[in-house]
């Protein structure tokens, strides 16, 4: 078994990542070989809690267009990670992984209601517990519920899987000049208003002292040299 830097990780998977190259729906390609390095995580005796966000489906501020209420719209996001949430179960369940998926909004013939002691409980008997809908209210995003989250079960650790690869001081498809951070402060990211985490979840994260890796989604594996505490992606944190 490898060296393990994070015993127990919330990691945080955006919807768009599910959609591969598409763009929007999944992608079971993508699916697969991001359960395939979950699996591998648990395997080596990680505790894994998932979050999932739901754009890939629905993105409620954006997508509502300014034609729904936003607090409707945002619900219907929360069902969109829902699905996700779903689809990720199934197939960890296909690769013979113990999951839970529990829901902030109950919804009980598909899913557990949100109960903190019960979640811990599933993830100290090894089983993946994915968390749906958010923090089942409106306004919030799914980074918030991450890093919400990740402080409820005593997580060692946000990894944060985006399709970047690291933090950077400006948009790297937009300034070619930008660089790529190997670690960083939340007093920094939150001055610089970099895009790592959106500022709620960030503000968080800083308070209950939550370190984030940031890493690129691209490749799977990243999960795995993550939690093995290998260099990758940017760490963000309260000191460097």
């Amino acid at each position: 078994m490898s060296q393990l830097k994070y015993k127990r990780v919330l990691l945080k998977v955006s919807g768009e990542a599910l959609a591969g190259d598409q763009g929007r729906g999944l992608n079971f390609e993508v699916i697969d070989s991001v359960c395939d390095a979950i699996a591998r995580c648990v395997h080596e005796g990680v505790q894994v809690g998932v979050v999932v966000g739901g754009g890939n489906f629905w993105r409620g501020l954006k997508d509502g267009k300014g034609m729904q209420e936003r607090t409707r719209a945002d619900h219907m996001g929360m069902l969109a990670t829902t699905i996700n949430c779903l689809a990720l179960a199934d197939i960890l369940e296909q690769k013979g992984v113990d999951v839970r998926v529990q829901t902030a909004i109950e919804m009980k013939a598909i899913a557990e209601p949100y109960i903190r002691s019960r979640a811990i409980r599933h993830l100290e008997k090894g089983r993946v517990v994915i968390f749906g809908c958010g923090t089942g209210n409106p306004f919030f995003s799914t980074d918030t519920a991450a890093a919400l989250r990740a402080a409820e079960i005593d997580a060692d650790a946000i990894l944060l899987a985006k399709n970047v690869d690291g933090v950077y001081s400006a948009d790297p498809n937009l300034d070619p000049t930008a660089v790529k951070y190997d670690s960083i402060t939340y007093d920094e990211v939150l001055a610089q208003h970099l895009q790592v985490m959106d500022s709620t979840a960030t503000t968080l994260s800083m308070e209950t002292k939550m370190p984030v890796v940031l890493f690129a989604l691209k490749d799977p594996e990243n999960i795995l040299r993550a939690v093995r505490g290998e260099k990758i992606g940017t760490v963000v944190g309260i000191s460097k």
